[in-house]
């Protein structure tokens, strides 16, 4: 399956890049409105992006009253972005959620101060509000991003999407200040994909859960290769802003690999096999 990563697209805006995509995945929400953090909170480095958005959104309310409708509308799978400071928070949202494909958790956002309660805690409070399959959005910025992503699966998460942004700081060359307002923000794109991959072969190892990869995917060959380590589905985060039409291009390349005999389409049909079983 081939999603978005949150916060990397909106659909409502772009819809025909949304329906290249096998499913789409919302900007996190929260209980209440959240305008973010101050601008300047996007910086483009010569090792990729850093945004320092934080998390705003229009709240939990608007959400479901307006955006939620309009979005199904575009006929897709939606994976809605749950975030909170508290495991309640995210309890509470979830249990308003009914007929969507998945939600993802976001236990993990660099540009926000961090819930008090501890993603397994965060996870087994939303076990208990909702039947809705739970994806735990994990940051490898953790030591042992397995240690978590083991907790989390013992709490009840269903999946896991892997990784979010890492926090960086850039600076203006000529005042040597932070570009950014909040000083840092989350890096992504492709520098992220090595460090992505291994959080992806960790937690696989651990879990066994579907995986969401994602960080730096640019290419089919970057898409096989977070297959290869152990992701179900991948999603695209950073590429989508200078290239809308890479669901596509991408989807196109993956069926010419499939098409060979050759060990990356042999990957293809196995992780299609399992996703299927």
């Amino acid at each position: 399956m081939l999603l978005n990563a949150s916060g990397c697209l909106d659909a409502l805006v772009a819809p025909d890049v949304a329906r290249q995509l096998d499913g789409f995945v919302t900007k996190t929400i929260t209980p209440l409105p959240r305008e973010g953090n101050a601008p300047p909170r996007i910086a483009e480095t010569a090792y990729g992006m850093l945004n320092a958005i934080g998390l705003a959104n229009p709240g939990r309310e608007r959400f479901l009253s307006d955006t939620l409708p309009r979005l199904r509308e575009l006929d897709l799978p939606l994976w809605i972005s749950v975030g909170g400071f508290c495991a309640a928070d995210y309890a509470d949202t979830c249990a308003r959620l009914h007929d969507v494909e998945a939600i993802e958790l976001n236990l993990s956002c660099p540009n926000v101060d961090e819930a008090a309660d501890s993603a397994a805690e965060i996870v087994a409070a939303c076990r208990a509000a909702t039947p809705l399959r739970l994806f735990g959005k994990l940051s490898a910025a953790h030591p042992d991003v397995a240690e978590v992503a083991r907790a989390v699966a013992a709490a009840g998460a269903d999946g896991l999407s892997l990784i979010n942004t890492l926090r960086g700081l850039a600076l203006d060359p000529g005042t040597l200040q932070p570009v950014l307002a909040r000083g840092v923000g989350g890096l992504s794109g492709p520098s992220l994909k090595p460090v992505a991959l291994a959080a992806v072969h960790a937690c696989h190892a651990a879990t066994g859960l579907p995986i969401v990869g994602m960080g730096g995917i640019t290419t089919a060959q970057d898409v096989v290769e977070f297959l290869a380590c152990g992701a179900q589905h991948v999603a695209l985060g950073t590429v989508l802003f200078a290239d809308p039409d890479a669901p596509l291009r991408i989807r196109e390349a993956l069926a010419v690999v499939q098409a060979d005999d050759g060990p990356l389409a042999e990957r293809l049909r196995e992780v299609r096999a399992n996703a299927l079983a």
